[in-house]
């Protein structure tokens, strides 16, 4: 396969990772850590779902093209409407502290997509290591960038940003039913 061809699948699949990135870095507070942390749970899970796709083949095909938008769409909507919800509450702390377990939902429910590029590539014969390394990599790379983007975007227009973060995520999942 083309490696322009690679590096533009790997830039589809990192976009929403950046976009979930944004919405995390609004909310959350600023590390390096945390910005670092998230960027490889989405860049690992991303990698990792598409060799777990190539490695599955063809047996589960069905299966994961049927089932993986639906829970795509679930798991971020309801992580999306709990931050709607909890901008209203009046709890601001719990917003802002970094979620381990939050995370590596997000970073499983967008890489079900690779999970399907994994597999189209078994189905193409293809190779599936080189795909993975760019992809994971490209997705490091726009998550850490986005999460200190919504840094950015959070001081510039105070708290109630975190509603739009809301609204993102769970266009997002509706994303996920529409493809």
């Amino acid at each position: 396969m083309n490696l322009l061809i690679i590096y533009l699948i790997a830039l589809g699949l990192a976009l929403d990772a950046c976009f979930i990135s944004i919405t995390k870095g609004i909310v959350l507070k600023s590390t390096v850590k945390v910005a670092i942390t998230i960027a490889l749970l989405f860049g690992g899970f991303e990698a990792t779902m598409s060799i777990l796709g190539w490695i599955l083949g063809i047996p589960f095909e069905n299966i994961f093209s049927t089932l993986a938008p639906w829970i795509a769409f679930i798991l971020i909507s309801i992580i999306g409407i709990k931050m709607i919800y909890d901008s209203f509450s009046g709890h601001e702390n719990d917003n802002t502290n970094f979620s381990l377990r939050e995370t590596i939902i997000l970073a499983f429910t967008i890489s079900v997509d690779s999970l399907l590029v994994g597999l189209s590539l078994a189905l193409l014969n293809n190779p599936i290591l080189e795909p993975a390394l760019i992809i994971g990599s490209t997705t490091f790379i726009l998550s850490f960038i986005g999460f200190y983007i919504g840094k950015r975007l959070g001081y510039l227009f105070g708290k109630e940003i975190e509603i739009l973060g809301g609204v993102i995520l769970i266009l997002i999942g509706i994303s996920f039913l529409i493809r």
